[in-house]
């Protein structure tokens, strides 16, 4: 019994590698090898859920390997795993196969406005929330541009005279006149945290730097963004991962 017992968690084990072997497969765009080792440091540069389980998954690949390939006879196996390695394995691999969804650690809740709006009230969100980035839409609901800190900034500098600056009046409008545009992109409420990684890391491999991915119900640029990830937001992702 003791020996079945053996052979059933060396089954298990390889069964949940082979599994996480399969999601890394998908994970991991254009890698030099489809070997599992090679595919850990080929994605945990732009997937935080390999960054976080990479040495622990590096250690399985050795015991998995030890399982397979070290075999003395069919049944006996020369390295064999303890339930709580099973079970560990597993945990991971229910991980990779239901992965985190992205809107799960966006910064929530957005602050939009529309081109018509008072830069007074911007302000008041930024000195309250310390918000520095923000999706403008025109009159028609469709995104139209993203208004950062540095624009404000930028537009007061100019228009500051020796005394004062008036903003009583001024509009969203007269900030972005000078039609700067930043490369963000729109993501449905179903998109993956990984799905948010590629996008990110897309932006890098062709040296246009995405500001920020905003997430909306279906991932269209008329709806309103419901969360926004930045490239700190993955960052601050790789310490958070679920691991329960």
């Amino acid at each position: 019994m003791e020996k079945k017992n053996h052979r059933d968690l060396s089954r298990q084990f390889e069964a949940a590698f082979n599994r996480i072997h399969k999601s890394l497969k998908e994970m991991v765009k254009k890698p030099d090898s489809q070997a599992f080792v090679e595919l850990l440091y080929s994605g945990f540069k732009s997937h935080s859920l390999i960054r976080k389980y990479k040495k622990e998954l590096h250690q399985f690949a050795k015991l998995r390997n030890a399982i397979v390939h070290e075999k003395v006879d069919i049944d006996y196996y020369i390295a064999e795993p303890h339930k709580e390695v099973v079970d560990r394995i597993e945990k991971i691999a229910s991980h990779f196969e239901q992965p985190q969804m992205a809107v799960s650690i966006a910064t929530t809740p957005v602050f939009y406005y529309y081109e018509d709006a008072l830069l007074k009230d911007l302000l008041k969100v930024i000195n309250k929330f310390d918000f520095t980035r923000f999706p403008i839409y025109d009159k028609d609901g469709e995104y139209k541009a993203l208004l950062t800190s540095t624009e404000i900034i930028q537009w007061m500098a100019k228009h500051i005279s020796s005394k004062f600056i008036t903003i009583e009046n001024v509009k969203v409008s007269e900030l972005l006149a000078s039609k700067k545009h930043y490369y963000v992109r729109f993501v449905s409420e179903a998109a993956t945290l990984f799905e948010v990684e590629e996008l990110f890391e897309e932006s890098h491999t062709r040296d246009r730097k995405l500001r920020a991915v905003f997430i909306t119900k279906t991932g269209k640029t008329n709806e309103k963004p419901i969360g926004v990830m930045t490239p700190w937001d993955l960052i601050e992702s790789d310490g958070n991962v679920k691991d329960s």
